[in-house]
């Protein structure tokens, strides 16, 4: 789930749960489907922003300098890797 949906749950839930009369479809409870939903729809956000916080990465940069035996050149070269968690 996306955050956009989460918060659409948790609406769609309060609006059952605190809105609407209990009254109105009596084979449901609706106040309980209206919780049920808000804490889903909670437990949703706190996942969706979770995963989409930003993860710690390394960069690790190696140079290495030698020089070419055939023509005296000194010659580097620069590896850049990026690592994450």
């Amino acid at each position: 789930m996306r955050i956009g949906s989460t918060i659409f749950l948790i609406v769609v839930g309060a609006i059952l749960a605190f809105a609407i009369d209990p009254t109105l479809v009596t084979f449901v409870d609706l106040k309980l489907v209206g919780y049920i939903l808000i804490v889903a729809g909670v437990i949703g956000l706190v996942i969706s922003l979770i995963m989409a916080a930003p993860r710690r990465q390394h960069r690790i940069t190696e140079s290495r300098s030698a020089v070419d035996p055939g023509t005296g050149e000194a010659v580097t070269r620069n590896e850049t890797r990026d690592t994450g968690i």
